[in-house]
């Protein structure tokens, strides 16, 4: 089956491309009777629109203004399919006409070659990071649903490049572009981004998810865990190339003694598990960091292929961030509630007793 489709019983189906007329998802699996318009999806889109200012700025400029064109009456969602479109307004693919006959090192341009044989020059195609615009919007009618259950999803920078965040102040990640939760240390990324896009390159970071509310049960054994769902929904996104739950990669520095997390009547006294235990999660916050890669078109000259198969070089003009953060922010945190979206719904029709 193609890809393009996401979660079992809160389903979604994103299509369009980057430089097409339009993108959008379809969203199956929507409770009926929750409060929607398009007000609640365009206060998420906006945080991952592109154009807004700053050092971390996109030279693309999008409105992102989204179209509900289904699933909805009065108001309220119906239970039936739910439609998003959101139509390209600022395309230009002549930006991209040097690229017709060669391919962006580290960019899936090859590999979408190889797979389908057609070279869509049209920008990134549904490898671009516009397609992520369509997960934000659905992931913005599945928070309509968690904050009925009491579940808060929210996502924050906590590395570009070398500069880390040392602090986590939640209260200061919608105080600057960045989403970052230390005001001194985005500050310092800022300054990263206006040098590195001043020397015609790109840099990476990490985006951390914090979920509260969520409660002890989620996840289905064996193979649908919900630390394995929420590694895909993550590695999902284009940029992600690495994902840890709770201690993760450090766990495997530490002794038994040091990474169990200690059960007392009220809870857990931490949380290296990342809120999550045999798949299963245990009634504490997840926390889920992904690792971000540096956006592969850059204007410094690369060695490529051509069509042809023949050696070139290449410098990438166009229009692109020097940074996948801060846009890619709200996708890590949309990929997160669209999981646990599907499956709070899935625990509802399999125990439907414990979970009314």
């Amino acid at each position: 089956m193609p890809g393009n489709t996401f979660g079992q019983y809160f389903r979604i189906t994103t299509w369009g491309e980057s430089h097409g007329p339009a993108l959008g998802v379809v969203i199956d699996g929507c409770p009926p009777r929750l409060a929607l318009d398009e007000a609640v999806i365009q206060e998420t889109l906006d945080k991952r629109r592109p154009g807004k200012g700053g050092a971390a700025e996109s030279p693309r400029k999008e409105p992102d203004l989204v179209e509900i064109l289904s699933g909805v009456f009065e108001g309220q969602t119906t239970g039936t399919p739910i439609l998003l479109i959101i139509k390209n307004r600022d395309a230009q693919s002549q930006a991209y006409d040097q690229l017709r006959d060669v391919f962006r090192p580290g960019h899936g341009d090859y590999t979408y070659w190889k797979k389908y044989g057609i070279r869509d020059h049209r920008g990134g195609g549904r490898a671009s990071g516009r397609e992520t615009a369509a997960r934000v919007a659905a992931a913005a009618v599945g928070q309509v649903f968690l904050d009925t259950v009491g579940i808060s999803v929210i996502a924050y920078t906590v590395a570009l490049g070398k500069v880390k965040a040392q602090k986590r102040d939640l209260d200061a990640v919608n105080q600057n572009r960045l989403f970052c939760p230390d005001l001194e240390a985005a500050e310092k990324m800022e300054e990263r981004i206006a040098d590195v896009r001043s020397k015609g390159d790109s840099v990476g970071g990490i985006v951390e998810v914090l979920a509260a509310g969520v409660p002890p049960g989620l996840g289905e054994p064996v193979f649908d865990k919900l630390d394995a769902e929420l590694a895909k929904g993550l590695m999902s996104i284009g940029a992600v190339k690495g994902v840890e739950i709770g201690a993760g990669f450090r766990a495997a520095e530490l002794l038994g003694s040091e990474n169990n997390d200690p059960l007392v009547p009220g809870g857990f006294l931490s949380n290296n598990s990342g809120g999550i235990l045999a798949g299963i999660s245990n009634g504490d916050d997840l926390v889920v960091k992904a690792a971000v890669k540096p956006i592969p078109s850059i204007s410094k000259e690369q060695d490529t292929i051509t069509v042809s198969e023949k050696p070139a070089k290449l410098k990438v003009g166009g229009r692109h961030d020097a940074s996948a953060i801060p846009r890619i922010v709200p996708v890590c945190e949309a990929m997160v509630r669209l999981v646990l979206t599907d499956h709070i719904l899935r625990a509802r029709a399999l125990t439907p007793d414990l979970w009314s």
